[in-house]
């Protein structure tokens, strides 16, 4: 429990320098200042300072992974990435204002921006692997690729949506960006 206590405020602290002073300003010396530890216990709990912002990030990939497992065999396997996708983005109304400020931070700051791309690649080798399994290909095959490369995309622009419109439901923006993919985006089609 302490450990948990100790990482959160080290998130904390992070999200509320780098989004203060940008991500680069900031030092990991100034972060651990502000969560009232040291530097050396920063490390204990984050090796960079990207680990900070992202949070426990791994533990969404894991449970993103026995979402899809768990997944009925006899549901379609675009369907079962979404409801995971959306369940496992299913955040309590207290955890919003940490969250809005973790993907503003995720989604402008040029240096997460390039680190994101690592820590996508583990989503999508995880739905990528699960696509290969309900279909029988190699999850390097183009269709897993593509569902991973696209269900992530569509999952991004939703949080952008969300970010930009607070009118919005993080829910809803997920369920309108897979529905728009999954449909092969009605919304541009021609009438008639």
């Amino acid at each position: 429990m302490r450990r948990l206590l100790i990482r959160a405020r080290i998130e904390q602290a992070a999200l509320d320098l780098f989004t203060a002073q940008g991500f680069e300003a900031v030092t990991i010396d100034e972060v651990a200042d502000a969560a009232g530890i040291s530097r050396r216990t920063f490390f204990r709990h984050c090796g960079t300072k990207a680990d900070a912002v992202w949070g426990q990030f791994d533990g969404h990939v894991v449970r993103l992974e026995g979402m899809l497992a768990a997944a009925a065999a006899d549901q379609p396997v675009l369907a079962s990435v979404y409801a995971a996708y959306v369940e496992v983005n299913d955040y309590a109304p207290a955890d919003l204002p940490m969250l809005r400020q973790r993907m503003r931070l995720i989604l402008t700051e040029p240096a997460l921006l390039a680190h994101s791309q690592v820590r996508y690649a583990d989503v999508d080798r995880v739905v990528a692997a699960h696509v290969a399994r309900r279909t029988g290909v190699a999850p390097g095959a183009l269709v897993p690729r593509l569902v991973a490369t696209s269900t992530r995309a569509a999952a991004t622009t939703a949080f952008e949506l969300w970010l930009a419109d607070g009118r919005i439901t993080l829910g809803t923006a997920l369920h309108q960006a897979f529905d728009e993919l999954a449909a092969g985006f009605p919304s541009l089609r021609l009438p008639g």
